[in-house]
């Protein structure tokens, strides 16, 4: 397995294989969507295009970074997303770095969208791709967030080795300048808790797969287990 880490703007080709990390906050919220009851993520490349979505689909949730904005029914916030019912809706999600990566490998074989909360499956997944070369989109602060590489760092650890521990790499993630900035209430749109819900390792059994489906970019949830055949396009 060929590993290779690299920031949105490094993206030549397409991967064969795509693991989009965004751990504060789009790939950590994705999965709460999911825990929550959402029976799909679409993504978003604009906020135009969220609002379109949402005109179109008037049942549809529309969630965003920042803070509260017209049209939105949601910010990007795994704190507060903990207390909204989702049951069988339809959520759809643009933020600045995450969704962004997402779409830049859209025409990847596999793409996976993760953080810590969704390290193992994630990686356990990997493991069935072993012959593939896996690229991993570091997106917050151009490829060079280092809550975001050390979570791609950790994944890529436990897809080629099972033992590896993630107490180094939790660590760096909670110093980064993205934890701080939360932290301080730099960025709005945020709970007291996300940074914490943020580092919470492998709190959900499932990866995240991002597939095209009527020429939408559509997340959904995986099941993985030793066994797992891996999702196709």
């Amino acid at each position: 397995m060929d590993l290779r880490f690299l920031g949105i703007a490094d993206l030549c080709e397409t991967p064969s294989v795509a693991v989009v990390v965004d751990v504060m906050r789009a790939f950590t919220v994705a999965p709460w969507v999911f825990a929550q009851g959402a029976e799909k993520i679409v993504l978003a490349g604009s906020l135009d295009e969220a609002l379109a979505l949402k005109a179109r689909n008037p049942d549809w949730v529309a969630l965003k970074d920042g803070p509260p904005a017209p049209g939105f029914d949601l910010v990007n916030s795994p704190g507060l997303l903990r207390s909204v019912e989702l049951r069988g809706r339809t959520v759809v999600q643009k933020t600045t770095a995450g969704t962004v990566g997402a779409l830049a490998v859209k025409e990847a074989s596999l793409v996976l969208c993760a953080s810590f909360v969704v390290a193992e499956a994630t990686a356990r997944l990997l493991r069935t791709r072993k012959g593939d070369d896996v690229t991993f989109v570091v997106t917050g602060e151009d490829g060079r967030a280092d809550e975001d590489l050390a979570c791609a760092q950790y994944i890529a650890q436990r897809a080629t080795d099972t033992g590896a521990d993630a107490a180094g790499f939790l660590q760096r993630a909670a110093e980064s300048r993205a934890a701080a900035e939360l932290t301080e209430g730099v960025r709005q749109g945020a709970h007291p808790d996300d940074v914490a819900l943020c580092l919470e390792l492998d709190r959900f059994p499932f990866a995240v797969v991002a597939t095209q489906e009527d020429s939408l970019m559509v997340l959904r949830p995986y099941a993985v287990t030793a066994l797992t055949d891996t999702p196709e396009n």
